[in-house]
C-alpha cells in the first residue's frame, strides 16, 4: 500500500512548527498544512468522492494548491492539474476527458480571471459534479463568483482528523495533461509509485542542508514543479516560498529575504533572473544559494556562464518528460558533471537511442531518447493508440534527439518535431541558438523553420537584443555565416521584445512558427 500524500504527513509528524508554505506574509508549518489537508479530504469524501475519482486543480502556486492536491490524494482520488492560463473551451475539455467529479479554482486576478472561466467550463460539462473557489483572500467565505461556493464555506464543520485511504502504488495519483504541442492534450497517469520514487531520486542528486528553503517559482501544475519542487522539497521537510508568477525581481527578493537555498527553473528563469533590474544584496544571496537546476528545455551555455559569475553556482541540468514523472537523468555533482549535458540516468532508469523503427542505435548517435523505469507512466488515459505509438517492451520514447558520449552523457541536439530540413540537410536549432547567443548584442534567440519554396524549409532566427543595442538583420546573418555552415545559418532574422511563452517559461515554437 503506498499513498504519495505520506510526504506531507511524515514532516507533519517530525517537524510540525517548522515553515512548510511561505506566501507573501503568510506563514503556515507542516501540521497546519496536514491539518488543512484533512479537511480537504473528509469534505470530498461526505460527498461521494474517493479512491480513483478524478479531481481537477486549478491554481497558480498559493498555498491552496498543496492543500487540495495532498486533500484529494488522502481520499484516495486522482488529481488532475490545469495550466491556469487554459481557456474555457479547454478547461472543459480537461474536465470532460479526464472525467472529474470536482473542480477547485483560483478566482484569479483581474487580469487573470481564472475562476469566471473556470465555471463557464464547469457549466459545459457533464461529469464534474462539484465546483470549489479557491479565493484570492485567504479564509474568505464568500465567493466573488455567483452560484460558487469557497473552499473556507464548504470546509466549515470538518475536523481536520482523517485517516488517509490506503492506495495501492500503482494506482493512478495524477494525471497530467501535455501542452497539446502536436494535437489534441493527452493525459500521461502518473502512479503514486512514479511520484514517490521520483522525488526520492531526485532528492538523493544533491545535498541537503539542515534546513532547506526551496524558491517554488516554477508553476506546481507542471510536472517539473510538482515533482521538483513540491514533493522534493515535502520529503526534506524544507520550507516552500511561493510565487505565484515568477517576476525576477520579486524572486531576487524573497532569495534575499527567506535565505534560499535551493532555486530550479527553466531557461528563461535564469536569463530573467540575470537581466533584473534594481539593488539587492547579492552576497547574501549567493551565500545561501547552494543548488540551482535547470529543465524543461536546453540551458544555453552563455546563459550557464553568466549565472555562475554572477550567483557562484554551477546550474546542474537534468531531462525528464511529463511522461516519465519527470527526472530522467541528471548532471550529479557528486559523481560527474558535465556542462551543456543532460546527465546520465537517475537511479533505477535506463536510456538509450533509437531510431525511428524503435532500433537501437549503437555509439555517438544521434538518435531518439528512449526511457526505461520506475519513472514511466502508465500509459495516456484512455489513448491506447497513443500508447502503442510510443511504448515498446516497457521503453517509452521521448521525440527527443540526443547524442552520447563514451561516458554515457547525453546531450540533446533537438526535439524531433522541432528539427528543421533545409535542402535535405538537418539542421537543428539549438546549435543555431547557442552561437547567437553568444553575440554581444543578443540577449535571447529562438529558431525556426518556415516554408521556403525551393528548400521545403528556411531558417528564421527571432531576437531579442540586449538594451539599447541597434544590430540589423543584415549584420547578424553576416556574422553567423562566419560561425555556422552554408546550410544552416538563419537566412531571416526578425527583431521583437518579447517572444511567446507557456506558463512554465518555455518559448512557444508552433506560435513563431
Amino acid at each position: 500500500m503506498l499513498n504519495l500524500a505520506a510526504l506531507l504527513e511524515d514532516g507533519a509528524r517530525t517537524t510540525p512548527e517548522r515553515d512548510c508554505l511561505v506566501f507573501g506574509d503568510l506563514r503556515i508549518d507542516y501540521a497546519t498544512a496536514n491539518m488543512i489537508a484533512n479537511q480537504v479530504a473528509e469534505m470530498l469524501t461526505a460527498r461521494g468522492i474517493g479512491r480513483g475519482d478524478r479531481v481537477a486543480l486549478a491554481s497558480p502556486n498559493t498555498p491552496y494548491f498543496p492543500f487540495v492536491y495532498f486533500g484529494a490524494l488522502k481520499a484516495g482520488a486522482v488529481v488532475v492539474p490545469l495550466n491556469v492560463l487554459l481557456t474555457p473551451r479547454e478547461i472543459a475539455f480537461h474536465l470532460q476527458d479526464s472525467g472529474a467529479k470536482a473542480l477547485f479554482a483560483f478566482t484569479g486576478t483581474p487580469d487573470l480571471p481564472l475562476g469566471e472561466r473556470a465555471f463557464d467550463a464547469f457549466n459545459q460539462t457533464d461529469s464534474c459534479e462539484v465546483y470549489i473557489d479557491l479565493p484570492a483572500t485567504p479564509g474568505a467565505t464568500e465567493s466573488q463568483i455567483e452560484g460558487a461556493q469557497t473552499i473556507w464555506a464548504a470546509l466549515a464543520g470538518t475536523t481536520g482528523a482523517f485517516a488517509t485511504v490506503q492506495t495501492e502504488a500503482d494506482d493512478t495519483a495524477v494525471i497530467i495533461y501535455t501542452s497539446g504541442t502536436t494535437g489534441t492534450p493527452k493525459g500521461a497517469e502518473l502512479t503514486h509509485m512514479n511520484l514517490l520514487f521520483n522525488a526520492v531520486a531526485s532528492d538523493s542528486l544533491f545535498d541537503r542542508s539542515e534546513h532547506d528553503v526551496y524558491l517554488t517559482v516554477l508553476p506546481l501544475f507542471h510536472i517539473f514543479g510538482q515533482t521538483t519542487m513540491m514533493n522534493c522539497g515535502l520529503y526534506r521537510h524544507a520550507t516552500l516560498v511561493l510565487q505565484a508568477r515568477f517576476e525576477p525581481e520579486e524572486a531576487l527578493s524573497l532569495m534575499e529575504k527567506e535565505g534560499v537555498t535551493v532555486f530550479a527553473g527553466v531557461p528563461t528563469m535564469y536569463w530573467g533572473l540575470l537581466g533584473a533590474k534594481g539593488e539587492y544584496d547579492m552576497g547574501a544571496i549567493t551565500a545561501n544559494l547552494s543548488t540551482a537546476v535547470s529543465g524543461g528545455s536546453a540551458l544555453p551555455g552563455e546563459v550557464a556562464r553568466n549565472v555562475k559569475e554572477r550567483f557562484g553556482v554551477e546550474v546542474l541540468e537534468g531531462y525528464g518528460l511529463s511522461e516519465t514523472s519527470p527526472v530522467v537523468s541528471f548532471n550529479n555533482p557528486k559523481v560527474k558533471a558535465k556542462p551543456g549535458s543532460i546527465g546520465r540516468p537517475i537511479w533505477g532508469v535506463e536510456m538509450k537511442l533509437v531510431d525511428s523503427d524503435f532500433n537501437e542505435v549503437e555509439g555517438e548517435g544521434p538518435g531518439e531518447i528512449a526511457v526505461r523505469g520506475h519513472c514511466n507512466m502508465k500509459g495516456y488515459h484512455n489513448r491506447p493508440d497513443a500508447n502503442e505509438q510510443v511504448f515498446s517492451d516497457g521503453w517509452f520514447r521521448t521525440g527527443d534527439i540526443a547524442r552520447r558520449d563514451e561516458e554515457g552523457f547525453y546531450f540533446i541536439v533537438d526535439r524531433s518535431k522541432d528539427m528543421i530540413i533545409r535542402g535535405g540537410y538537418n539542421v537543428y536549432p539549438r546549435e543555431l541558438e547557442e552561437v547567437l547567443m553568444t553575440h554581444p548584442e543578443v540577449s535571447l534567440a529562438a529558431v525556426v523553420g518556415v516554408e521556403h519554396e525551393s528548400h521545403g524549409e528556411e531558417i528564421k532566427a527571432f531576437v531579442i537584443r540586449e538594451e539599447g543595442a541597434a544590430l540589423t538583420e543584415e549584420q547578424l546573418v553576416e556574422w553567423s555565416k562566419e560561425r555556422l555552415a552554408g546550410y544552416k545559418y538563419p537566412r531571416i532574422v526578425e527583431f521583437r521584445d518579447t517572444l511567446p511563452m507557456t506558463a512554465t517559461g518555455k518559448i512557444l515554437k508552433r506560435e513563431l512558427r
